[in-house]
C-alpha cells in the first residue's frame, strides 16, 4: 500500500472513502479481476460488506457512515494481502455471491462466477418448458449452482455431485447454511459413476474445461484455486466428452443438458461441426455455455463416441 496505515486512518473516514481508495489501489496494482468481481470497485464492495456485516446490496445506503478503527485495520490488512499475495477477494473474506445468494468459499473450491447464474434466475427459459422435479448439478464445487436451482425451483430435488471430498465438505456447509438439506443432497461421484438408476429432468454442469495452453497462462489468482476444478487436458474437453456420452443415460425423455465449457467451445465447434449446440447468450456477459436435449445427445452419440475412442 502506498500510504502508512496511520495516514490512511486519518484521511479515510467513511465507507465511500474506503471503497474509492480500495478501487484505486487495486486498479494501480498488478492484480487480476474475474473471481466474482469485475473490477476494484466490486471487490471493494465485497471487502466492505464482510468487514461491516452489511449486505452487499446495502453498502450504497451507508456510504456516508464512518468506519471504526478496528474496521479500518481489517480493511487495510485484507487489501494488503490481496495485492501482495494475489489472493482472490472472495477467499480473503470466505464469501462469494452467486445468483443473488451468499456462499462460503475457501481454497478447496473454485470461486463462483459462472454465467449459468443468469440462466437459473430466468428458470432456464425458454429452453426448459416445465419446472423440473429432479436436477443434477455435476461438478458442484461449493454447491452454488445446486443451491440456486433449489431456490429457483422450490418443488425440485437436487443432487450436488463432485469427485472432490474437500469440495463436498464446503458444499454441505452451504447446503446447511441455506436450510436446504431436505432437498439438496451432496454426493461423492466420479462423473456419473455413483448415480446408477437416477434420472433427471435437468443436468447443469460447470466441469473443468481449461486446456493445457490456457492453464500455463493463468494469472496468479487462479493458482489459489484447486487445479482439479480447472484443468481438463490438452483441449479442455476430457470430462466434457464423458458428459456428452453419458448424460442421455441419466436424463428423462424430455430432459435437458446445460454445460459450460468456456474458451474450449472453439475445440468443440472444430470437433463436432454437425452437432447443433445451442450456444447461449448472457446480458451480464459470459460465453461458452451450451444446451442440448436428450434427443439431440442421442442423435449425435456416434460423433461423440467416435471422437472419444480416438
Amino acid at each position: 500500500m502506498t500510504h502508512q496505515f496511520s495516514q490512511l486512518t486519518d484521511d479515510l473516514l467513511t465507507i465511500a472513502d474506503w471503497q474509492r481508495y480500495i478501487a484505486s489501489a487495486l486498479h494501480g496494482a498488478d492484480v487480476y479481476f474475474g473471481h466474482g468481481a469485475n473490477d476494484g470497485w466490486e471487490e471493494g464492495l465485497l471487502l466492505l460488506s464482510e468487514v461491516t456485516s452489511l449486505h452487499f446490496d446495502e453498502i450504497r445506503a451507508y456510504r456516508d457512515c464512518r468506519l471504526t478503527f478496528e474496521e479500518k485495520t481489517q480493511l487495510a490488512a485484507l487489501l494488503a494481502r490481496r495485492i501482495r499475495d494475489k489472493v482472490p477477494a472472495a477467499y480473503l473474506v470466505h464469501k462469494a455471491w452467486f445468483a443473488g445468494l451468499p456462499f462460503y468459499v475457501d481454497e478447496r473450491v473454485l470461486v463462483p462466477r459462472s454465467p449459468i447464474a443468469e440462466l437459473i434466475e430466468q428458470e432456464f427459459q425458454p429452453w426448459l418448458t416445465v419446472p423440473p422435479d429432479h436436477i443434477l448439478d455435476l461438478c458442484t464445487g461449493s454447491g452454488c449452482i445446486a443451491i440456486a436451482c433449489a431456490y429457483a425451483f422450490p418443488d425440485a430435488v437436487v443432487d450436488a455431485v463432485d469427485i472432490s471430498v474437500d469440495a463436498l465438505d464446503v458444499a454441505r456447509m452451504n447446503i446447511e447454511e441455506h436450510g436446504l438439506s431436505d432437498r439438496v443432497e451432496a454426493i461423492e461421484s466420479d462423473g456419473f459413476k455413483s448415480l446408477s438408476g437416477r434420472r433427471y429432468d435437468l443436468i447443469v454442469t460447470n466441469p473443468p474445461y481449461v486446456d493445457a495452453e490456457d492453464m500455463d497462462d493463468l494469472p496468479p489468482e487462479y493458482h489459489h484455486e484447486p487445479e482439479l476444478g480447472l484443468a481438463a487436458g490438452d483441449d479442455g474437453l476430457d470430462l466434457v466428452r464423458h458428459i456428452l456420452l453419458e448424460a442421455p443415460n441419466y436424463l428423462n425423455d424430455d430432459g435437458l443438458l446445460i454445460c459450460e465449457v468456456g474458451n474450449s467451445m472453439v475445440h468443440m465447434q472444430a470437433l463436432w461441426p454437425e452437432v447443433p449446440f445451442v450456444w447461449l447468450s448472457f446480458e451480464r456477459g459470459g460465453e461458452g455455455v451450451f444446451a442440448l436435449s436428450k434427443a439431440q445427445l442421442e442423435a449425435h452419440a456416434r460423433e461423440f463416441s467416435g471422437d472419444h475412442q480416438r
